[in-house]
């Protein structure tokens, strides 16, 4: 009977599971509308937890910050594997195009940690790196089925994106409608086709 106590208490609990989840889920919407620098406290605040609950699953205020990293990291390679399963080369490139702008606005705080300087995204430099090579392949599948025009590069394509993240600089109800805006002209700019 002691053995199977021991066992049992090894399992996580249903309710420190719970607190988990809604730390994180609370945390990465926190974090994408106002940035890594909100405090722990705020987080638990908002969370409906104590402090220590939000340090007894994350030690540091910095896995915390990386929890939830992993969790945008992961849905990012997942969109952009099936991007490229897409059988439709310029639906999977103008797709992860629009994509990328949506998350301008949505998850600006968390962009900025990747995508920027912020030292919480340098664990993610691979990821970034595969990312960016998926990029290529979507450009330059596009480019060989011709959905794009004649000599679009890769570059060009990143060009218009760091146009794009520059606009999370801008308060979020002008950032909204100027990056749909721009991708939209991108988009025009880069496609075969002709109005």
């Amino acid at each position: 009977m002691r053995g199977a106590r021991a066992v049992l208490t090894r399992k996580p609990r249903t309710d420190a599971k719970r607190d988990r989840g809604q730390i994180v889920a609370v945390a990465r919407a926190a974090f994408a509308a106002e940035g890594l620098d909100l405090p722990v406290r705020e987080i638990a605040r908002r969370a409906g937890l104590g402090v220590a609950t939000v340090y007894r699953h994350f030690p540091s205020r910095s896995d915390l910050i990386s929890a939830v990293l992993v969790e945008q990291v992961t849905l990012c390679g997942a969109e952009m594997r099936a991007a490229l399963a897409d059988p439709d080369p310029w639906r999977a490139l103008s797709g992860t195009i629009r994509r990328f702008a949506e998350r301008q606005v949505s998850d600006r705080g968390l962009n900025e940690a990747l995508l920027g300087s912020h030292a919480a995204g340098a664990p993610f430099a691979e990821q970034r790196r595969a990312h960016a090579g998926a990029l290529a392949r979507l450009v330059e599948r596009a480019r060989s089925a011709g959905a794009v025009r004649d000599g679009v590069s890769v570059e060009d394509v990143r060009v218009g994106l760091l146009a794009i993240a520059s606009f999370r600089a801008l308060p979020a109800e002008k950032a909204a409608a100027a990056t749909q805006r721009l991708a939209n002209l991108l988009l025009a700019g880069l496609s075969q086709r002709q109005p």
